[in-house]
Order: C-alpha cells, then sequence, then structure tokens
C-alpha cells in the first residue's frame, strides 16, 4: 500500500469525493477542501506530503494558493488540476510553484502515476552532497544555498536541476537528459517548466559574476564557475 497525506483542493464536490476516495483507496490519506481559503488553513494545521490544487477554486484561486504554499513550505510538491491548457496557463502555474499539471477531463490511473512520480522524484535523499559554487556552497540534501550574507532555501526541482548542473560543472548538461532525469519526460510543457527554473536559478546566483549559466543552442546548459 502506499502512504502519504494528501491536501485536495476541488470545488466540484462530486470531483472532489470521488478523487478523495480514490486516493484512499490507492493508500494515501487524502483530505478534501472546497476552496483555496480553506486549503490554506488546512496546510497552516497540517503536515502534508502533495498538494493537488484546482486552478479555479474559489476565494483563493490555485495560483495564490501555490505561492501562498511555497512560502510556508518550499519543498511539498505541487500537481495543479485545471480545464486550461493553453501555454500561458501551463508557465503560470509552473512560476507559480507547480511540480506536475494535468488537465481536465483525465483519468484516474493517470493522475496515480503522476502523484507516484512526482513523489519520486521529490523524495529526500539520504547522501549529504555539498557544492562549493563560487562564493556560494550549495547543500543538494538539505536544498539549501547558502552565501556568506543570506541562506537560500530552494524548491525541490531548482535543487534537483541545481544539483545536475553542479555534476556537470564547466560541461553541457544535456537538455534531454536533465528533462529525463527530473521531470522523467521531455515534452514541450516540461521543457518550458525548466526554462522557468533555470532563470530563478540565474536569479539566486546572481550575487557572485563568477558563476553563469549559459544556453548552449541545440544542446542544453553549462554551468561555468571562473576559479579565478
Amino acid at each position: 500500500m502506499k502512504t502519504g497525506r494528501i491536501l485536495l483542493v476541488e470545488d466540484d464536490v462530486n470531483l472532489g469525493s470521488l478523487l478523495r476516495e480514490y486516493l484512499i483507496a490507492k493508500g494515501f490519506d487524502a483530505q478534501l477542501e472546497a476552496d483555496g481559503e480553506k486549503g490554506l488553513r488546512a496546510f497552516k494545521k497540517e503536515a502534508f506530503d502533495l498538494c493537488i490544487l484546482d486552478i479555479m477554486s474559489p476565494i483563493k484561486d490555485g495560483y495564490t494558493l501555490a505561492r501562498e504554499i511555497r512560502i510556508l513550505n518550499p519543498e511539498v510538491p505541487i500537481i495543479f488540476l485545471t480545464a486550461k491548457s493553453a501555454k500561458k496557463d501551463v508557465l503560470d502555474g509552473f512560476h507559480a510553484g507547480a511540480d506536475d499539471y494535468l488537465t481536465k477531463p483525465f483519468s484516474m490511473e493517470e493522475l496515480l502515476m503522476r502523484i507516484e512520480a512526482v513523489l519520486r522524484r521529490t523524495a529526500r535523499s539520504t547522501e549529504n552532497d555539498t557544492f562549493s559554487l563560487g562564493h556560494f556552497l550549495f547543500d543538494s540534501n538539505k536544498q539549501l544555498l547558502i552565501h556568506s550574507e543570506k541562506t537560500i532555501n530552494l524548491t525541490t526541482k531548482e535543487s534537483d536541476l541545481l544539483k545536475l548542473l553542479c555534476q556537470h560543472t564547466n560541461q553541457v548538461l544535456e537538455r534531454n537528459y536533465a528533462l529525463k532525469s527530473i521531470w522523467k519526460d521531455d515534452n514541450y510543457f516540461n521543457a518550458r517548466s525548466m526554462d522557468v527554473y533555470i532563470t530563478k536559478i540565474r536569479k539566486h546566483l546572481a550575487d557572485d559574476p563568477s558563476i553563469q549559466i549559459i544556453n548552449v543552442h541545440g544542446k542544453g546548459y553549462k554551468l561555468i564557475v571562473d576559479q579565478g
């Protein structure tokens, strides 16, 4: 049996109840809330291993809820459920902190596969992997980027991607390899998501001019660290 606590925010009573019953039948402890405000209150009270949020939830929409959850816990994985499928909506979802995105209608089996994949990707490593990165120290186990003046809490995706870059310092990190390692699929939406996270990592590292992440056209990315 699978284990894990899931926060499910879905305003469609019938769909929400169906999803909750399915997740419980699959071994998860699923808590259903009907709007974003109730979802946030629940998240503040309880510890969850994953959040499934309907973007169009009332009172507080899924984008807003995801951002507020990310402030409280930058690591918990988030899957968006939505009737929207436009590219901009997908990018907005990833900017808000989504780990995955499922467009209605979807099958229960597909949702379960997405949940299992996200939980596998975000499982904590028992290794204590640290990297010296210019003026930064990156602890990929604790998902911390440490500078003399500040400590940045990274999301799971940011940490996973930065770890791959560090493992390929001054070498090309192949785009498809990174996508399949972290997202398990190199489709268009995942590729756009990775671009968003590369931009976020660049901003985190901006205080140290000796560090660059460059695009290598047609291939991927290269983390360049000037050893000076």
